[in-house]
C-alpha cells in the first residue's frame, strides 16, 4: 500500500509492516481498491491512528467492519462521515451517551472529536468492499490489529478498553487487566440494545472517573 502509518504508530509497529502477511495483505488491498469499490477512502484507512497518537492514547473502543454502504466510513470504527444518517449502533452509543452523562444526542455522527482526545476507534479488519459485509476478513488484518492491541498493552499502562459485545470481548483477550482496565457489554446494536445487554453499562462515566483530570469531553 502506497499509505503510510502516523510516525508515533510507526515507531512501534515498524517490525510489524515488514511482515510477510502484511506484505500480501498490502498487495490485495491495492487490487480491491484497483478493481472494486471499497470504504472507507484509500486515504482514510488508517484514520484511526492518524487521529490518536500512540503518545496520547487514553482509551481504545474496538469494532469489527467499517460501514459497507456508499459515503459512511471514514476509518474510525463507529463512526461516520458528517452529514451521514447514523446508523442504529451508532445511535444506540449516542443514546446511552445521553443516559450516562445527560448529554444532547448530536446530529453529527463523525466521531473525530473523540479521536483527537486521545480515543483509538480500531476496528478489527480496516477496509471492506462495498456491499459485502465481512468481505476483507481473514486477509491479515485481524493479525495487523491484535498486534496494535498487543503493543498497546505491553507498551503502555492505564489505558481504558471498551470491549461491546462478543467479537470486541474475543479480540481483548490479548490484553494484560493487571495493567490496564477493561469495561466490558454488550454490543450497541439494535438485537443487542433491545435484549437490554447495552444500556446502563454508564462506560462513559466510568471511564472519565478513571480519567480524572484527563476526562473525555463526549
Amino acid at each position: 500500500m502506497d499509505l503510510q502509518l502516523a510516525e508515533s504508530w510507526k515507531a512501534v509497529l515498524k517490525d510489524e509492516l515488514e511482515k510477510e502477511y502484511f506484505k500480501k495483505l498490502s498487495v490485495f488491498i491495492e487490487n480491491a481498491y484497483e478493481t472494486t469499490t471499497c470504504y472507507p477512502p484509500k486515504k482514510q484507512i488508517f484514520a484511526a491512528f492518524d487521529h490518536c497518537s500512540f503518545d496520547d492514547l487514553k482509551v481504545v473502543i474496538i469494532g469489527q467492519d467499517p460501514y459497507h454502504g456508499k459515503g459512511q466510513a471514514n476509518g474510525l470504527c463507529f463512526s461516520v462521515n458528517t452529514g451521514v444518517a447514523m446508523p442504529p449502533s451508532l445511535l444506540n452509543i449516542f443514546k446511552e451517551l445521553h443516559s450516562d452523562l445527560g448529554q444532547m444526542i448530536p446530529a453529527d455522527g463523525n466521531l473525530e472529536r473523540w479521536a483527537k482526545q486521545g480515543i483509538l476507534l480500531l476496528n478489527a479488519t480496516l477496509t471492506v468492499e462495498e456491499g459485502k459485509a465481512g468481505s476483507h476478513q481473514k486477509k491479515g488484518w485481524e493479525e495487523f490489529t491484535d498486534r496494535v492491541i498487543k503493543t498497546i498493552s505491553d507498551q503502555k499502562k492505564d489505558v481504558l478498553f471498551l470491549l461491546w459485545g462478543g467479537f470486541a470481548k474475543k479480540k481483548g483477550k490479548k490484553i494484560n487487566r493487571n495493567a490496564h482496565i477493561v469495561l466490558e457489554s454488550g454490543h450497541p446494536s439494535p438485537l443487542s440494545a433491545n435484549r437490554g445487554y447495552w444500556y446502563d453499562n454508564r462506560h462513559f462515566s466510568i471511564c472519565n472517573s478513571h480519567l480524572k483530570k484527563e476526562m473525555i469531553d463526549w
